[in-house]
């Protein structure tokens, strides 16, 4: 069963660089990273179900046991968001290879897209999975690189721009992250998570706050939590919209996972963290209302994404069941929300020539299907029932309920008034693109034909990220991920069943410590 750990990781670099070796055949390589990122899908959904039924998978790389060696541990929480980013990553990938991103050499690029995707995969996978802070360190640059280079794809100044942004900041955090890293051993003499779940007990109260406070900011900066968020919504909306969509869905996630699992398993905190109720606050509210003042549709969209971390933060805050059960549904919920409406996003720009809402108008009678899909993650995102974003905030609401004090109060304020400004903006939104008159602007859908007898302008097109045809894999994919998310809403029972499992795991995680080091959970149980 430990093979099923290290599959996700190491078939997906393997299969990078198989990619570069076949870049000349472009159905080949396509072919390969789909079936990789397929197999990736089902060893997650083997993982989640056999750590459900059995407790956590373990793999001890080297045959090197912890805490000296590399291990990668598969837990319920874990086995959750690889299988929900798996799911979004390959549905990504159809989009991409619909939209045309992936023929770097039919106009005049490099091919390395699929590569470097499949290097993102094994990155996001390796967060989720590793047991270490130095591999947890790892992974992030290993999504920092790849996630440059498809920022970056199809070189324009404006890109150029927001991946020097996008590195800056993340190199800040690396930077950060390293320190962090070497004050922890020096401190307790390892960085295996399950080993420093004990030892940091046994440091002074006033040294373990502080690596808990870098750990904040780091993985703060990761999640794009206010104040430090104001590298997001100048990085993403100029990426390609495949690139956006799996970036948004996935990156702030994994930013959000290593909170989650660092303040469970090595930071302590008893009650509700005050400090983190109030960084949920502020990014509830900033994000929100930076919404509320843009006209592009991915600027908008980013800033939701700003805003909804908020959410996750609140219910990490509380630091009961409850709040933890909330944060997990809300994180399966907001990954695949996000990547459906940026996914649709894509499809309007190529439809239309442009990005802002209030210069089209009428669409729904001419894309209704787009409409629709619209319609559908951006009333989840909004917390309408019965949508799954409904079932997330309704057991944020009722942790906090749970939690009766006057920064929970101001917190569960902040929540609701975000929701109305959510609605608020996706409604904005639906009135100026789909239900508001024409404007006149040229539509793809209807000059197909015209398209097809202009191979220079639609390549002109491809380059810009502008007007081009929409294929139907684009749409299938889009639609794929919707579907999920109303998945989601559908057997919203067994998953909030299965996200209250891992909630109990978080706060007694005798079973991730003894599956690291035999006994050691088991010896050292703080509850």
């Amino acid at each position: 069963m430990s093979l099923l750990v290290v599959l996700p990781v190491v078939v997906p670099l393997l299969a990078a660089g198989a990619v570069l070796v076949i870049s000349r055949w472009i159905i080949v390589r396509r072919v390969l990273a789909l079936a990789v990122v397929a197999g990736v899908v089902a060893d997650a959904a083997a993982i989640l179900v056999i750590a459900d039924a059995d407790g956590p998978l373990v793999a001890n790389l080297g045959g090197w046991p912890a805490p000296v060696g590399i291990t990668l541990v598969a837990d319920r929480l874990s086995g959750l968001l690889l299988l929900t980013s798996a799911v979004v990553t390959f549905a990504v990938l159809v989009y991409a290879i619909g939209q045309g991103v992936t023929e770097e050499a039919r106009l005049g690029r490099s091919s390395v897209f699929e590569s470097v995707y499949l290097v993102l995969v094994a990155g996001v996978a390796l967060a989720y999975l590793t047991s270490d802070l130095f591999n947890l360190f790892v992974a992030f640059e290993v999504m920092l690189v790849s996630s440059y280079v498809l920022i970056t794809f199809a070189t324009t100044p404006g890109r150029i721009r927001a991946g020097m942004t996008y590195v800056i900041v993340s190199m800040t955090s690396s930077l950060l992250f390293l320190t962090m890293l070497a004050l922890v051993y020096a401190a307790t003499g390892t960085v295996n998570l399950a080993d420093l779940a004990g030892r940091m007990q046994r440091l002074p109260p006033g040294l373990a706050e502080t690596l808990g406070l870098m750990a904040l900011v780091v993985f703060g900066i990761k999640a794009a939590s206010v104040p430090l968020h104001f590298w997001l919504p100048d990085s993403y909306p100029t990426a390609p919209a495949p690139v956006t969509a799996v970036l948004a869905a996935l990156l702030t996630k994994v930013g959000v996972y290593a909170l989650l699992r660092t303040h469970t398993l090595v930071f302590h905190h008893d009650g509700a963290w005050v400090l983190l109720l109030a960084t949920a606050i502020a990014t509830l509210l900033v994000g929100a209302m930076g919404a509320l003042a843009q006209d592009n549709l991915n600027r908008m969209l980013s800033f939701l994404l700003v805003s909804h971390i908020g959410y996750m933060l609140f219910g990490l805050s509380l630091f009961t069941v409850t709040g933890f059960t909330g944060v997990i549904i809300y994180m399966v919920h907001h990954i695949l929300a996000q990547a459906a409406l940026f996914l649709v996003s894509g499809l309007i720009t190529r439809y239309t020539g442009t990005s802002v809402p209030r210069r089209t108008g009428g669409l729904v009678a001419v894309i209704p299907v787009t409409a629709l899909l619209f319609a559908l993650p951006a009333l989840s995102l909004a917390g309408i029932p019965p949508f799954s974003g409904f079932v997330a905030k309704l057991t944020l609401l009722e942790a906090g309920a749970q939690t009766r004090t006057w920064p929970v109060d101001v917190a569960l304020a902040a929540s609701l008034i975000t929701s109305l400004l959510s609605l608020y903006v996706v409604a904005r939104v639906w009135i100026q693109a789909f239900w508001g008159p024409r404007h006149g602007l040229p539509c793809a859908a209807q000059q197909g034909a015209e398209q097809g007898a202009r191979p220079g302008a639609e390549q002109a097109a491809e380059r810009s990220g502008q007007a081009g045809p929409v294929t139907r894999p684009m749409v299938l994919a889009t639609a794929g991920v919707v579907a999920a998310g109303v998945a989601v809403a559908v057997f919203a029972g067994p998953l909030a069943s299965l996200s209250e499992r891992a909630a109990g795991d978080l706060l007694e995680p005798t079973a991730y410590i003894d599956s690291v080091l035999p006994g050691a959970g088991t010896a050292g149980a703080r509850r």
